[in-house]
């Protein structure tokens, strides 16, 4: 009679080869199941996932990972957790790593250059096996630095150095296709607030904006050009009070992303003016709350959970050698009822 509790010192300690011996494979099939490195014939594998269960066998993947110099881990850098855009990216990463041997872990860079630095001194410190950047303050050189140390993949955000690297949709097309938007309802005095100073994203929609204007033969007024900031919807907020305050005529805004776009409502509901009879409005980015508040938001729809998923599939790719093609997602207008035709 065997009287040994499950948690009692005295209790067996099985080993792989218990587990091979149990199951009737080789040890190396054995673990080929548990790391899930390479495919395994189905009959086998349930018989070591039963000899696992029979056993309560669990594998030391501390001492795996000494062995075969891999962590399982990748750390994901993410900017202002709550952000229903990055987290509908980190969703897509989640995604894709629960059907890998991997499991992520995920750090705040809060949209700080020296915390993202610090965040990332913390992940390389757990030893992961590759990087997911998602968006990020961290300076050109810090992310050229890392991706030297381990695989790195940067996900909404363009960086020249790392050609083939870095995930994003084409910011200029889309933003030209939201001045469009505006253009063919008719408005020719069209506001935008751009986003963070000198944010690559924040550059390429200016340029997708002027050019749409130039293309429609409309004169770009730089006096309704203002700079604002994509983590601060308070500054969409103050862009439209200054526009008001110094007289400038439009009928039309195009914010750099949606919380810009609510500052931007709310400083017009504030001066009296109703969206879309007085102003129409068109974000970025297409944020859960864009199709809830009033009116809903029409928005650039970033495809952002599936833009997660690609950058993970990538990173796994990198990490094994494996050759792939980064993806350019595309863009969408979401029209609701936030525009409407000029009359």
């Amino acid at each position: 009679m065997n009287n040994e509790k499950p948690n009692s010192p005295l209790r067996k300690k099985f080993t792989i080869a218990d587990i091979a011996d149990r199951a009737n494979v080789s040890k190396s099939t054995v673990s080929r199941v548990i790391n899930g490195s390479t495919p395994v014939n189905q009959e086998k594998r349930e018989a070591v996932l039963a000899a696992m269960k029979e056993t309560g066998f669990e594998p030391n993947f501390f001492a795996q990972s000494l062995a075969s110099g891999q962590s399982k881990t990748i750390g994901v850098l993410t900017q202002n957790t709550g952000s229903s855009n990055y987290d509908a990216i980190s969703q897509g990463i989640l995604l894709c790593l629960t059907q890998s041997p991997y499991s992520p872990i995920f750090a705040d860079g809060q949209w700080k250059p020296d915390v993202g630095d610090a965040a990332v001194s913390t992940l390389l410190a757990r030893k992961i096996d590759g990087l997911i950047v998602i968006g990020s303050a961290l300076l050109q050189d810090e992310l050229n630095r890392v991706s030297q140390i381990l695989p790195t993949v940067v996900v909404g955000r363009e960086i020249d150095t790392l050609e083939n690297q870095c995930l994003y949709i084409d910011n200029e097309q889309a933003g030209y296709d939201a001045t469009k938007h505006l253009i063919d309802l008719g408005h020719r005095r069209i506001a935008h607030i751009t986003g963070t100073k000198g944010h690559q994203d924040s550059l390429r929609r200016l340029a997708g904006y002027r050019r749409a204007l130039t293309e429609a033969n409309i004169e770009i007024d730089e006096a309704i050009i203002c700079q604002g900031q994509f983590s601060d919807g308070n500054s969409g907020a103050k862009a439209v009070e200054m526009l008001i305050e110094k007289g400038c005529e439009f009928t039309a805004l195009f914010a750099s992303n949606d919380l810009l776009a609510f500052g931007a409502r709310l400083a017009l509901y504030r001066k009296g003016l109703k969206v879309p009879e007085d102003i129409s409005i068109i974000g970025f980015d297409d944020q859960e709350e864009s199709a809830f508040c009033t009116p809903p938001l029409t928005t650039v729809k970033q495809p952002a959970c599936e833009m997660g998923r690609a950058a993970a599939e990538v990173l796994l790719k990198l990490i094994s050698g494996q050759e792939y093609q980064m993806p350019t997602p595309p863009a969408e207008i979401i029209v609701r009822e936030s525009t409407q035709a000029r009359t």
